[in-house]
């Protein structure tokens, strides 16, 4: 990315090929759109604009450089942030010495939206219809020629209006259509790390193994939300570096929720479980989930819920399962702790060791309250058991759960 600064007060400008505008805050409307060009008479000027005036002379006069740059940011996408706006536009230079006075002709294609909005999902769709408008102007000079700026006026109108309310546009003129489309770009996923258990979606288990790219139809028949990322990559023998980057390309997308290590030492709380009262379809979705034995009469919601109420500070998933007794029931428990923490019924309470002595071992490094229980089991390659057995002699280690 580079970057370009004025005096202080004045313009940032940033240019990029991938959305390097976006460090704003919220989602925002187009508040306006206008074509900057450079008259070999009048200079910089804005020769259409919608809705008029909204970007004034003054401000335009402020940051025309920025606008109509110098070639070598011409063709990439160019965002200008300045006197609470945000411009963003795509530069570009046609060279014609039989049709220009100057053997060229310079616009730029611009949308404004507030300061603060989040603008690089504007980018892709600036940069389409300033190609449309080239091919249209390389065709019969549609954008030198001043007769025709009501249409290019009522363009703008159409696509200021339907991007906002819908999204999408579609803008013809003569032979030639175009179709525009905002595609909202979340944020990345957080790193997936060793320990971390992928759940498929259920409605996307049964997509064809062919639909998906090489490394997901390899790893594939391994996600089953009790698999961590680490024996998946064992499992399927793929590099685990490659298994991370894939699986996080499934939770970018919602293909895939990241839940904790299911132990029967692990300690779960409950959190929304009305919901699971409140709504038919889900409680029904929840019996047949659980259910150990689908085909035999379906757990009660009544049984259900005790289960998840009788999670709380303190109590085993290990205890819980004595005590109640699900598979009695028809209740496959590892199955409810899935579906609860897929929907939020329940969350983990993770433990995270603190050594506190003056001299750590190589182990001990580890226990310095950032390193979960079940992260540490993975990169130890020890069980549960004997990390547990270890912390529990070790007086100089403390654990936190939260």
């Amino acid at each position: 990315m580079m970057h370009a600064h004025t005096n202080e007060g004045g313009p940032v400008a940033s240019s990029s090929t991938g959305g390097g505008s976006g460090s704003a805050s919220t989602e925002g409307k187009i508040r306006c759109i206008f074509l900057g060009e450079f008259d070999t008479t009048a200079g910089f000027k804005i020769s259409c604009q919608v809705p008029e005036n909204y970007i004034s002379k003054e401000v335009f006069d402020a940051i025309n450089v920025y606008i109509i740059p110098k070639p070598p940011l011409q063709r990439c996408n160019l965002t200008v942030n300045v006197m609470d706006v945000k411009i963003v536009g795509y530069p570009v230079g046609i060279q014609d010495q039989q049709k220009y006075t100057r053997n060229e002709f310079i616009f730029n294609l611009c949308f404004v939206c507030d300061s603060r909005s989040r603008s690089v999902q504007y980018e892709p769709v600036v940069k389409k219809l300033s190609e449309y408008l080239i091919m249209m102007e390389e065709e019969s000079c549609f954008l030198s020629r001043e007769d025709d700026k009501l249409r290019l006026q009522h363009i703008f109108e159409t696509v200021l209006r339907d991007l906002n309310e819908r999204k999408v546009a579609t803008i013809v003129e003569g032979d030639n259509t175009i179709y525009l489309k905002i595609v909202m770009h979340k944020p990345d996923p957080p790193p997936v790390k060793d320990h971390m258990v992928p759940l498929l979606l259920a409605n996307l288990r049964d997509t064809p193994l062919e639909n998906w790219d090489l490394t997901t139809q390899q790893i594939l028949p391994y996600i089953n939300g009790i698999n961590h990322v680490a024996r998946i990559a064992a499992e399927a023998d793929v590099e685990t570096d490659l298994v991370k980057s894939c699986i996080q390309n499934l939770v970018y997308y919602g293909v895939v929720q990241l839940l904790p290590i299911l132990k029967y030492s692990n300690v779960y709380m409950t959190q929304n479980l009305k919901h699971l009262i409140q709504s038919a379809a889900l409680s029904n979705a929840c019996r047949k989930y659980v259910a150990l034995q689908p085909d035999k009469l379906l757990p009660s919601v009544q049984r259900i819920f005790q289960f998840y109420a009788s999670m709380t500070h303190g109590v085993t998933l290990r205890a819980i399962c004595q005590r109640l007794c699900p598979q009695h029931h028809n209740i496959d428990e590892r199955k409810m702790v899935i579906f609860g923490l897929q929907h939020k019924f329940i969350r983990c309470i993770h433990k995270y060791p603190v050594f506190t002595g003056s001299v750590p071992s190589a182990r001990q490094k580890m226990y310095t309250g950032l390193i979960s229980f079940d992260e540490i089991c993975c990169k130890t390659g020890l069980s549960p058991y004997t990390i547990e057995k270890d912390i529990e002699k070790d007086t100089n280690v403390t654990v936190i759960w939260k």
